[in-house]
């Protein structure tokens, strides 16, 4: 296969079909603000907070580590996905069944914990979705999984306005969001082809072995990433909990675009790694960190400088009260990208447990952190501490990645990129726009001033649409 070929064609899929996904999404997670206000979005909020809280804790790694272990020649890849899914199944079965049960101990209302016994099934079928995106994002073939969460996110947004029409309940609104999720899990299991529930046993043995470090750093990963989001409802109202999960989502969204970006580029990053072809390793290492500041810089800013409009777009006038809090929280985007894409260049270059020690001492402070802060400061102290752990991720991540890799990222590109979007951040203070309008002429100002400093340079391009190596499709 060609690669610069199949990474353009399978970039575009993606950067395509997640945009449209995402634009669904923000309609349905609009809609429920506007129609729940913000004491019931709060319970939305806090149902979903812990059942994500479940999820990403028990992902152990799998996703990135099916990307990692199927780009390696060492095992039929057949056998090997199987063996991954079939272990993905089981611990999905024990632990979202298990949530409703351990749910009954928090001092929620009753809604609450019917919704997260309604919702357990949705993010179950979620964890089986990340197997077969952990094997399309290695095969460098997207389309059917974008297709699959493209036609949930249509399904959520159809029902969800049906039922909004209806004046439906809180209740029938979640399991609403339940079956828009079993649909995209069904239409991946009828694409995907023949999958059996097996383990084989040498299989097993690597992936733990492999697995192991990342599962612990994806553990620490999530104390430091969804305490806040556990915690504070035990001790603040619904509403603001509402107010402090509708400013979360829209950093959930900008944060997908790192995903997605070191998603792609890590099979290609660990190919270059570990056969020895440091030049590739190189251009690939910097087109990760280029990419990522080029999209991410000026999300920040404008998210900072925009965030009142966004919180009246979202949730309408009850949610303007959102807008500090949006706008203190984007801040922590800025650790959050580097921490993104250094700590997936620290898996491509197998030094997961050197990372251990800097997820480690992060979950342990944080957790501390929230559990001092939260019940002194409500939102403010959980915003506090989020900035401090996303930021002290970041820096010790790129120290790792640089200490182990000797590759320095250069940084000419980065810092034209933050003047760029500094530049249009104060553009825009000074026009005091409303949100699309200040959106249409941030992208002019943005793109007008990298256009200024050269960038993208005539040789990035090259790199990222004219490689000439030439890759066997089972090796990728």
């Amino acid at each position: 296969m060609y690669l610069a070929r199949a990474l353009a064609h399978n970039t575009a899929i993606q950067i395509i079909g997640k945009a449209i996904s995402t634009a669904l999404g923000f309609i349905a997670f609009a809609i429920l603000a506007h129609y729940l206000g913000t004491e019931k979005f709060g319970w939305y909020i806090t149902a979903t907070g812990f059942l994500q809280f479940i999820g990403v804790l028990i992902d152990f790694g799998f996703t990135v580590t099916t990307s990692n272990m199927l780009a390696g020649p060492e095992f039929d890849k057949e056998k090997l996905f199987n063996t991954i899914f079939t272990w993905r199944f089981l611990t999905a079965v024990i632990s979202f069944g298990i949530a409703p049960l351990i749910i009954l101990v928090f001092p929620y209302r009753a809604e609450i914990k019917i919704a997260i016994a309604i919702m357990s099934l949705s993010f179950f079928c979620n964890t089986l979705n990340q197997s077969f995106i952990g094997y399309y994002r290695q095969k460098l073939s997207m389309l059917v999984a974008t297709l699959s969460e493209v036609l949930g996110r249509v399904l959520l947004v159809a029902g969800i306005a049906l039922l909004v029409m209806r004046k439906a309940g809180f209740l029938p609104l979640m399991s609403i969001v339940t079956l828009a999720t079993v649909a995209s899990t069904i239409y991946l299991f009828l694409n995907f082809g023949k999958i059996r529930f097996a383990i084989d046993r040498e299989i097993s043995r690597a992936l733990f072995i492999k697995m192991w470090p990342t599962a612990l750093s994806v553990i620490f990963n999530t104390i430091y990433l969804q305490a806040d989001r556990v915690i504070l409802p035990l001790y603040v109202s619904q509403t603001e909990v509402g107010l402090y999960g509708a400013a979360y989502r829209v950093l959930d969204i900008v944060i997908q675009v790192a995903a997605i970006i070191m998603g792609l580029l890590m099979p290609l990053i660990t190919y270059s790694w570990s056969r020895g072809l440091d030049g590739q390793f190189r251009e690939r290492y910097q087109i990760g960190v280029d990419l990522i500041a080029f999209l991410l810089f000026p999300m920040v800013v404008g998210i900072y400088v925009l965030a009142d409009p966004l919180m009246r777009l979202i949730g309408g006038p009850s949610f303007s009260d959102g807008g500090v809090i949006l706008k203190w929280l984007s801040i922590s985007i800025l650790g959050t990208s580097f921490g993104m894409t250094f700590g997936h260049i620290v898996l491509a270059i197998n030094r997961q447990k050197e990372a251990l020690v800097v997820y480690g001492s992060d979950a342990l402070v944080s957790l501390l952190g929230y559990l001092i802060f939260i019940p002194r400061f409500g939102w403010m102290g959980a915003v506090g501490v989020t900035i401090f752990s996303e930021i002290y991720a970041g820096i010790f991540l790129t120290f790792i990645s640089v200490k182990y890799s000797q590759v320095f990222p250069k940084l000419q590109t980065m810092l034209k990129i933050l003047l760029s979007s500094l530049g249009m951040g104060i553009f825009l203070s000074v026009l005091h726009l409303s949100l699309f309008p200040a959106i249409f002429v941030g992208i002019v100002v943005y793109g007008s001033l990298n256009f200024v400093f050269g960038i993208p340079k005539p040789e990035t391009l090259k790199q990222i649409f004219s490689l000439t190596k030439f890759v066997e499709e089972e090796t990728i």
